[in-house]
């Protein structure tokens, strides 16, 4: 379902980019801690090293002073990290995941992912396309029943991975607390198969989020298992993404390991997500939301992930860990093009985007003269980046778990740290 409501940050601009790095000294705020395997190590000299390495990227450069300054604000909380072909360069963590067990944030903590979980999903598909379980010229109705006859003979797995379905899906309802799994899936399922055409298939589509529930159950279908199975089993783990998982609201209590999420209310004051399900968001583009009200995030959506998981992800989208070389490129290869300035960043940005496009459920595009490909998404209380730069073997994640956080500055901050200066336009 739709869980990005980000309309009023700039929908596209945090609907991109991706993310890695393992460990080093956390200051400010944060606390010393490993962010993966083992510590960061400095820099190596030479080629692949030093001068590859920009000091606005490195402890104490602009970026690192730039979130410290947030958080002594008050206005940013969780877990930043910056890698470098592999090597960590930056890890930060500031303020708490869970206020009332004294609980700090630290790399070992999985945020809420909201919209930037969505790649997993076509990831699940193409992996079944390369065994020759799927295709992608598969209409709808080739795997599943009770769809309309012009959802069912003419929409392709193609037209709703690429977000060209032509489809408009119902309203949720963000007022309803699941108590089950099941009670998800079959509600998912009953609101994906309402959805309509407003456009002919092949034509671009503005979030539609039954093109994100109707591929889960088409993979449910094939395999015979939950979308939540198969994606832990066969994306998850097989990346060693040992702390990420679609984790259920009661977990989200308990386990010391899951960020909570606190949304900003009318007073000023932030209230835990998790804790207070009859509070939701003042966002007016989520008003009343709570993402915890879902027992688990809807099948195609979501899921927590640590940061140094998403590295690991990120990296195994190319290392052939999760795709073939060329289904991985057809993943992230582009498709649509978005209008000027339509892709990562919005108008007047620091960084214009030079040319951008949709790709599988994630947007891709060239900044300053680079590739740039990942995904974004923003829930009630928590958002959460991670940025591939593929020129230049840079991976950057950015996760938060509280309201009020400058997102998509965050972001430029980011780039402008990797990519230096924006290059003049004129």
């Amino acid at each position: 379902m739709g869980s990005d409501s980000v309309r009023g940050l700039g929908r596209r601009r945090l609907l991109g980019w991706s993310g890695a790095a393992t460990a080093a000294m956390v200051a400010g705020g944060g606390r010393a801690a490993a962010a993966g395997p083992g510590r960061a190590a400095p820099p190596a000299d030479g080629a692949d090293g030093a001068d590859t390495v920009p000091p606005d990227t490195r402890p104490g450069g602009a970026y690192d002073r730039y979130l410290a300054k947030l958080a002594a604000e008050g206005d940013f909380s969780g877990v930043v990290l910056l890698s470098h072909r592999g090597r960590t360069v930056l890890s930060r963590s500031y303020g708490m995941a869970d206020k009332e067990r004294g609980i700090r944030n630290h790399p070992g903590i999985a945020f809420n992912l909201s919209s930037a979980g969505k790649p997993f999903g076509p990831v699940a598909v193409l992996q079944l396309v390369q065994q020759g379980r799927l295709h992608l010229w598969d209409t709808v109705g080739a795997h599943l029943k009770g769809f309309a006859e012009e959802v069912a003979e003419k929409v392709t797995l193609h037209h709703l991975l690429s977000g060209t379905s032509g489809l408009d899906s119902p309203p949720e309802d963000l007022e309803r607390v699941f108590q089950s799994r099941e009670e998800v899936r079959e509600y998912c399922e009953r609101w994906a198969r309402q959805a309509r055409p407003v456009a002919a298939p092949g034509t671009p589509t503005e979030h539609a989020g039954a093109e994100i529930a109707i591929p889960a159950m088409i993979v449910e279908a094939v395999t015979g298992t939950t979308y939540w199975d198969y994606v832990e089993e066969n994306v998850f783990r097989r990346c060693g993404m040992t702390g990420t998982a679609f984790f259920t609201r009661p977990q989200w209590l308990t386990d010391r390991h899951l960020a909570h999420s606190y949304m900003r209310q009318a007073d000023g004051s932030l209230v835990d997500a998790v804790r207070n399900l009859d509070k939701g968001s003042q966002d007016p583009y989520q008003l009343g939301k709570n993402p915890a009200r879902t027992f688990v995030d809807a099948p195609g959506d979501g899921g927590f992930a640590t940061a140094p998981d998403l590295v690991r992800f990120a990296h195994a989208l190319t290392d052939g860990t999760l795709l073939d070389r060329h289904y991985a490129e057809l993943l992230t290869g582009p498709k649509i093009p978005h209008a000027p300035q339509g892709g990562g960043l919005a108008r007047g940005a620091a960084f214009p985007v030079d040319a951008s496009f949709g790709a599988y459920q994630m947007p891709v595009g060239i900044v300053n003269g680079q590739w740039l490909k990942g995904r974004a998404g923003v829930n009630p209380g928590s958002f959460a980046s991670w940025n591939i730069y593929p020129d230049t073997g840079w991976v950057g994640v950015i996760l938060g778990n509280q309201d009020g956080a400058p997102f998509p500055q965050i972001i430029e901050e980011e780039m402008r740290a990797v990519l230096g200066p924006a290059r003049d336009a004129g």
